[in-house]
């Protein structure tokens, strides 16, 4: 086998990208780690991603995907981690030394961890706002941290169909609901997920009660802080901001990209995270 290339090329792509944080954070991190690795951005559209994927040669190691691309990206890889196949979204590809495609989903564990360090641990009924790749990733999540209701609030229910078809397999009883019914949200829902593209504003202003005794996990990052977050803050409500999950998810990407498919944790880890957190103030 042919001993992989030096110099090691990575990127995030999607559309729009211009306000991506990931350069800055992986550049922070192989810094950190004493590699040499370029990481740029590029602006790709889910009719152009194989075009794209076929025209990287044996230097490219691995790519963050974000929207639109997450869903698109699935057939495109020879392999793909149970996360990624149990949502049908991928976030992230390795090339491998030996040419192939692997696909992983870490935005699964980059919003667990986001709120286990904002000290959610256990979670009973949530409320998610969308329902696309990004919904799906949260509901496996709060799923994994004991949630059993979830509310999945959208603009038209017809389009929540693969969301609630994965909430029932793991065993969540989730129901549909207008994205109007966000004044109409109790303080019984620990967690408030909100999945929409940045931009689009909430419709109808949260109940105080809500905001001040559940959690906001809002995944928007740019520009911060969103309009719902501005509500959460205004009561001092707790919230979890995009940055968060964005630095988990990309940590774990990052070990994914040095150490393999079978990689543990990096070489100074806590260094390595600490430099990536400090890249997003």
């Amino acid at each position: 086998m042919a001993e992989p290339p030096r110099l090691r090329r990575l990127a995030v792509i999607g559309s729009p990208i211009e306000h991506s944080l990931s350069p800055a954070l992986h550049a922070a991190a192989y810094a950190r780690l004493g590699l040499d690795w370029r990481y740029g951005r590029a602006e790709v559209h889910a009719d152009g991603l194989a075009a794209y994927l076929d025209g990287l040669d044996a230097s490219w190691r691995g790519l963050s995907v974000t929207m639109p691309l997450k869903e698109a990206l699935i057939p495109l890889v020879d392999e793909l981690d149970e996360d990624a196949q149990l949502t049908g979204a991928a976030n992230t590809v390795l090339f491998t030394d030996d040419g192939r495609r692997f696909g992983d989903n870490t935005d699964i564990a980059g919003a667990r961890t986001a709120l286990e360090r904002t000290g959610v641990t256990a979670v009973r009924r949530a409320a998610v706002i969308g329902a696309g790749a990004t919904a799906r990733s949260i509901v496996v999540a709060l799923a994994r941290l004991g949630a059993r209701e979830i509310d999945v609030l959208v603009r038209d229910e017809t389009r929540a169909g693969a969301l609630l078809d994965l909430a029932e397999r793991l065993g969540v009883d989730a129901a549909p609901r207008p994205l109007g019914d966000l004044a109409r949200l109790v303080p019984a829902h620990e967690v408030i997920a909100w999945t929409l593209p940045n931009g689009v504003a909430p419709e109808g202003l949260v109940p105080e009660a809500v905001r001040r005794a559940s959690t906001l996990l809002d995944v928007t990052y740019h520009p911060w802080p969103s309009p719902l977050a501005q509500q959460w803050r205004a009561v001092d409500g707790v919230v979890v901001s995009g940055r968060d999950m964005l630095l988990h998810q990309a940590v774990r990407q990052v070990r994914l990209f040095v150490g393999g498919r079978d990689a543990g944790l990096l070489p100074d880890e806590a260094g390595v995270e600490s430099a990536m957190a400090a890249a997003l103030q």
